[in-house]
Parts: structure tokens; C-alpha cells; sequence
């Protein structure tokens, strides 16, 4: 398809922008790509997902100019090539976007493959820890396990497979355990929801890792992990993706956390005052709680016996199987309070308004 020309135009930066531009234009926009164009209206290259993601690997931060991760041998294509062709292209080339310029290279228009109507088929496991209390989402765990709290009318563990499957996923087991017998009856086998459902069934909590330990058969292939608590558009193939192309033994999705000193810091060395920094910026990774997994990964676990993620990624790194950070800057929530619940709910509201008026 070939973008509407108002999207398009919208999705495009001048090149004194920053990342954190870029990153708000990707989630706003939602076509994968930023177009940077310069004054003339020359096209000067393009930013993905891949390239913010590399660039926050390499160091910089939110507020590191775009230029320093623009693309620039983007593969154009002149008006009026035919759409087989433009297909083939993005085929042979693995891209789904593709510009279209003229012959001054200005941005006329942009193809793009919506491979969200199509996804393609993943025969990869999706293991989701829903076994939790939710203590800190009393009284709605009550009498109602945490996973099963509607969010916008229906469980936020449906909301989690309903975007796995968008994504080509359909072989789900979920790891239960607090009021579990209610999960079994809502989601079944899964037949109802067009997927294949199986379930773990922990006899006591084991922590994330540790339920793994119970999986059987094991996956024979690599496989995605989520926390049940956790609402987020991050996209699970490309994470699953990004697992492979570093051959990983593990995966952890991180969000970048900032957070602000209240005051202003003053550096000393002993009683000598060397230097001063106002309200200073931290910024440090967080763990999102969704990971890949590769099955040889599960070596590292003790049947039955309690282990939670970092424990697992530990036990990699010691007998020195490669672990790696996916950085991720998708919507991410972890429902674990009244007021998260509140807000994942006004986001999921608005979100299906912004879609109906499209």
C-alpha cells in the first residue's frame, strides 16, 4: 500500500531533531519509519525502531540529535513504479518501508507493507506468568485472579494474547497459580480465541524463572516470556527477532528510566567542593518483564525450585552464555496498583477513540 498523503508528510523531521522526537513521531504516527527531510525537501535518510535502538546500545540518550543515527543509503524508488516490483523490493530486501523520491530526490510519497493485517505465522511458544496475587490491586484481586481484572472490558490477559496473536503468535501456556481454576474456565483451550492455550500450574509461586523449570514438554525452539501484569505495544516477533540476530541464550526487554534529583548536588573530594550540578538527570534501564528465551536457557533451572529472571540471567552469564538487552521505547505499563489500573484503562479508552476517528 502506499501511504495517504497526509501520513506521510507527517512523518517527517527535519534534521536538527532529537530522538526523543523521532521516538515520539514513530509512536504517534505508527508507520515504523521518520522521513528526514531538509529544507529543500530533499530527502536525507530515514530512522527505524533498529536504528533508535542501536544508537541508546552505542550510549547516546534521548536528547542526542537524530543525525547521529539517520540512515543515509535508505533504498528509494522514483514515482510510478509498479506495485509488484515495490513488493519484490521489500522482499528481497527485508524492509517494509520504502520512500518514494524524485529525480532531485525530493519525498513525493512512501510505500508500506501493513504487515499487521498479515502477520506472519510464528509456531514460537509464548509462556505468560499469570499465577501473581496482585496483592497491591486489592480489593480487585479478591476474589478474582489478577490476570482476569478487566482493562477497557475485558482481562488484561486477554489484551496480551489478542496483540501476541496480531502478531502471528498461537501457542500460548500460561503459568498459574493464585485462583488459577478461574483462568482455566474464561480462556479454556483457547478455541474460542483462535489460539491454542496450555497451562502450568505452579504448586507454590516459583518466580518467573523457576516456572519455567516445570515447562514440559520444553520449547524446541527459541520463546517468549511476559509477565501477566505487563500492558505494552512492544512488538513480541521483533523482540523474538532481535533475540536471534545476536544469538542470545537470553533476552530482556529495558525501558530507559529518568528521574530527577530535587536538588542541586554538590561533588566534593573529602572537604573540597570540586564542582556543582543543578537538579541533576539519572538515567538507568529498568526491567520491562518480557523476555526471549532460548531453550537451552532452561539448563540453568532446578524443577520446582524458586528462581525469579535476573536470577536466570545470572546463572547464563556465570557459565558464560551471551545475555542482551533489548531497548525498547513502545507504551509500557505495569498494572500493579489501583491507579496503574486506572490509567491503563483511560490509555486503552482513548486509544480505540483515536482509532475510530481514523
Amino acid at each position: 500500500m502506499t501511504a495517504p498523503t497526509d501520513i506521510w508528510r507527517q512523518a517527517t523531521l527535519p534534521p536538527e531533531s532529537s530522538i526523543r522526537q523521532a521516538i515520539q513521531n514513530l509512536d504517534e504516527i505508527a508507520i515504523k519509519i521518520v522521513l528526514v527531510v531538509g529544507e529543500n525537501g530533499q530527502l536525507e535518510g530515514t530512522i527505524s525502531d533498529g536504528d533508535i535502538r542501536r544508537g541508546l546500545l552505542r550510549g547516546l540518550n534521548l536528547d542526542s540529535p537524530i543525525a547521529d543515527i539517520v540512515h543515509r543509503n535508505a533504498l528509494v524508488v522514483p514515482p510510478g513504479l509498479g506495485r509488484d516490483t515495490v513488493m519484490q523490493l521489500m522482499t528481497a530486501n527485508k524492509i517494509q518501508q520504502i520512500p518514494i523520491v524524485d529525480e532531485q530526490q525530493h519525498v513525493v510519497g512512501l510505500h508500506l507493507w501493513d504487515e499487521v493485517t498479515t502477520p506472519t505465522a510464528r509456531s514460537n511458544t509464548m509462556v505468560i506468568m499469570a499465577g501473581g496475587k496482585g496483592t497491591r490491586l486489592m480489593p480487585h484481586t479478591e476474589n478474582c485472579p489478577k490476570p482476569l481484572v478487566p482493562l477497557a472490558g475485558k482481562p488484561m490477559l486477554e489484551h496480551i494474547i489478542d496483540r501476541a496473536k496480531s502478531e502471528g503468535f498461537h501457542h500460548f501456556v500460561l503459568a498459574i497459580h493464585y485462583l488459577g481454576h478461574m483462568i482455566e474456565e474464561y480462556f479454556g483451550n483457547g478455541e474460542k480465541f483462535d489460539v491454542r492455550i496450555e497451562y502450568l500450574r505452579e504448586p507454590s509461586p516459583l518466580g518467573t524463572a523457576g516456572a519455567l523449570s516445570l515447562l514440559d514438554p520444553r520449547p524446541d525452539e527459541p520463546f517468549v516470556v511476559t509477565n501477566g501484569d505487563v500492558i505494552t505495544d512492544i512488538r513480541y516477533s521483533e523482540l523474538l527477532d532481535f533475540h536471534r540476530r545476536y544469538a542470545a541464550a537470553g533476552t530482556m526487554a529495558v525501558r530507559l528510566h529518568e528521574w530527577q534529583h530535587p536538588f542541586g548536588v554538590v561533588q566534593t573530594e573529602g572537604i573540597d567542593i570540586v564542582g556543582f550540578e543543578e537538579k541533576p538527570v539519572a538515567r538507568t534501564h529498568i526491567n520491562a518483564g518480557v523476555y526471549a528465551l532460548a531453550p537451552e536457557a532452561l539448563d540453568s533451572l532446578v524443577a520446582g525450585a524458586p528462581c525469579d529472571m535476573p536470577g536466570l540471567f545470572e546463572r547464563l552469564q556465570a557459565r558464560a552464555m551471551r545475555t542482551v538487552a533489548y531497548p525498547m521505547h513502545e507504551p509500557w505499563l505495569d498494572v500493579g496498583r489501583p491507579d496503574d489500573l486506572k490509567f491503563a484503562t483511560d490509555s486503552i479508552n482513548n486509544s480505540l477513540v483515536r482509532e475510530l476517528k481514523q
